[in-house]
């Protein structure tokens, strides 16, 4: 529990991460805050990049600091904490009793989360949000989910030789393009509806029997796989709790290889955005998968953070075989940082002020949300494995 009589501080420091371009609260935020009833203190630049200039913090009620004094806060709302940005200068920063909100890379095996847990403060990481009906206007992953698919299509429709949609001209008729989606969660449903906004044909694929009403509902065919006996013991096997895939059997997954491999041959465009909750990402793309593909073609693997959906995928890099262009862009959100910041920003604030009462930041611990994103408390890592928690 933490009170003040002079009112809890809330800091937001400007991020360090490499290409890092969001912020975790904007003006409109900043107001929200203010208006609750807390200090909040802005890093000089902290919104720059994504198109937030200080004076509008301070028209919105905040004070600009510099990065020392913010990190003083009685608690740090950031994008990425230093669990989640290696290299940053912040490990050295944060303080017992203090709490922080942000991004933790709670499950990709790194020591930086427990050399911060070891410091003392309370940690919260929100890509642990669980996906139940009260904790919508708090989920992250699915606010830059949404940012990152519709920005995937952008990305393949500028290196695709080909236009989007029909075209009926003096000159003659132009074919759509062929868009295939590969998991139709809420990345892969942002991507199915902008690729449709663009006039191209899209297919799309999952495993969850959940997704054929949303695919179908955005206008995009679903591409069925059928199940042998004794792979699965149901369709319903595929999906986990909260909605999400779950890992399945080699069996199954060289049966969906071998399927992908025959649809991929006859589009031009590829989005592939399966993953699997604290689990590195089922490679659905095999090489063989690729070279099926026409030259000029191209995949954007959303998976590249997990590893990636396509055997050929390089995180952060483009790769070119058989003249098929394979993207695996890592953080999206942040080449649209003036929206993704405004959607991450009411996240976290909601989340915030959700464990605020009369000026005392008091979590209830007993909370699913609370439960599931608590990762660090009183020194010591609190995490749960992806299987414990409420919805990942």
């Amino acid at each position: 529990m933490m009170s003040g009589m002079e009112g809890l501080s809330v800091g937001v420091v400007r991020e360090r991460f490499p290409g890092e371009t969001r912020v975790a609260v904007t003006p409109q935020t900043a107001a929200q805050l203010v208006r609750a009833g807390l200090a909040v203190l802005v890093e000089r630049g902290a919104g720059a990049a994504a198109g937030y200039p200080d004076h509008e913090f301070v028209e919105h009620g905040a004070r600009l600091a510099d990065r020392g004094a913010v990190f003083g806060a009685d608690i740090l709302l950031q994008v990425r904490t230093s669990a989640a940005s290696p290299g940053d200068d912040a490990a050295d920063m944060y303080r017992s009793g203090q709490v922080i909100i942000g991004m933790a890379a709670p499950f990709e095996g790194s020591a930086a989360l427990a050399d911060l847990a070891h410091r003392g403060p309370t940690v919260f990481a929100v890509e642990l949000v669980p996906r139940i009906a009260r904790a919508q206007s708090m989920d992250v992953l699915s606010s830059q989910s949404t940012v990152t698919g519709y920005k995937a299509v952008l990305l393949a429709a500028a290196r695709l030789p080909k236009m989007f949609p029909m075209l009926t001209t003096a000159a003659g008729t132009v074919a759509p393009a062929r868009v295939f989606v590969i998991g139709a969660g809420v990345a892969g449903l942002q991507a199915i509806a902008t690729a449709r906004r663009l006039g191209a044909g899209v297919e799309a694929y999952d495993v969850r029997p959940a997704a054929q009403e949303e695919v179908a509902s955005l206008g995009a065919k679903l591409v069925p796989l059928e199940f042998e006996p004794g792979e699965v013991k149901h369709a319903g096997d595929a999906q986990g709790a909260g909605g999400y895939a779950q890992a399945m059997g080699e069996t199954f997954y060289r049966r969906q290889q071998e399927h992908l491999t025959n649809v991929v041959a006859g589009v031009d465009v590829v989005i592939a955005s399966a993953a699997i909750p604290g689990a590195r990402a089922p490679i659905l793309l095999t090489e063989e998968g690729v070279a099926a593909m026409a030259p000029g073609s191209v995949v954007v693997d959303l998976a590249a953070p997990q590893g990636g959906n396509c055997a050929l995928t390089q995180p952060d890099q483009e790769v070119v075989a058989g003249g098929v262009t394979i993207l695996g862009p890592t953080n999206l959100p942040a080449t649209v940082p003036y929206h993704a910041s405004q959607l991450f920003a009411r996240n976290l604030a909601t989340f915030l002020l959700a464990m605020v009462r009369d000026g005392v930041f008091a979590p209830d611990e007993d909370d699913p949300v609370v439960r599931a994103t608590l990762v660090a408390k009183d020194g010591q890592l609190v995490l749960r494995p992806p299987e414990e928690g409420a919805s990942r």
